[in-house]
């Protein structure tokens, strides 16, 4: 691979973890305006997945446009198709924090059961945690391991949880179907975390850590 091969994946995988920056801040984002009633907050988030939007699309564009000049056997090219399978991840969680501060724009979070409130705060911190060690994964090239898988699992038992606060609680119908929205967003947004960890793998380099298999 060229020197100048060489810059071009370096710019495009600094993109791309900068795009790893943006979700993982409208996930926490969207929670705090969510649980602090700031629809104002919220607002900021939702019109910020339109930079996530443009960024994916703009990534897309670059990578497609250097298939017409690379070799289909070299290792720049798996490279970029790897990320090609990145990038819808990253765009779709980013679409689902915008879900959840959208929520947050129509005052849900004061109307929630506080058991709810506690169970949602859980999810993010989960959630979190998956996208910061997603984030590390790709930064550093090492494979996560099965730390992500257990996470997973501990969303879906809190979204479990959650289902069942819904059920046996007072809040308006209306309230209840939004929080079973914001327990799902949660739920998804761990299963995209899973789902780019296991692309990372994929990609040309990635280390596999013996200590997280």
């Amino acid at each position: 691979m060229t020197m100048a091969n060489d810059a071009g994946q370096g710019s495009l995988d600094r993109e791309v973890s900068h795009l790893f920056s943006l979700v993982r801040e409208a996930l926490a984002g969207a929670t705090d305006a969510l649980l602090a009633a700031e629809p104002a907050a919220a607002s900021r988030v939702v019109a910020a997945d339109e930079l996530v939007d443009a960024l994916t699309a703009q990534l897309s564009s670059r990578i497609w446009e250097d298939f017409d000049r690379l070799a289909p056997a070299s290792a720049e090219l798996r490279h970029l198709v790897g990320l090609l399978a990145v990038l819808p991840e990253l765009e779709r969680s980013a679409d689902l924090a915008a879900h959840i501060a959208q929520r947050a724009v129509t005052h849900l979070g004061p109307n929630m059961s506080p058991v709810s409130r506690g169970i949602v705060q859980r999810m993010s911190d989960v959630a979190l945690e998956m996208w910061r060690a997603v984030s590390a994964s790709y930064a550093t090239r090492t494979a996560a391991g099965t730390a992500l898988d257990e996470a997973d699992e501990e969303l879906d038992i809190l979204l479990e949880r959650l289902t069942s606060e819904v059920a046996s609680s007072a809040m308006p119908a209306q309230v209840a179907a939004q929080v079973t929205l914001l327990g799902r967003f949660y739920e998804r947004l761990g299963d995209h975390a899973v789902n780019l960890a296991r692309r990372i793998e994929l990609l040309p380099g990635t280390k596999r850590d013996a200590r997280n298999d």
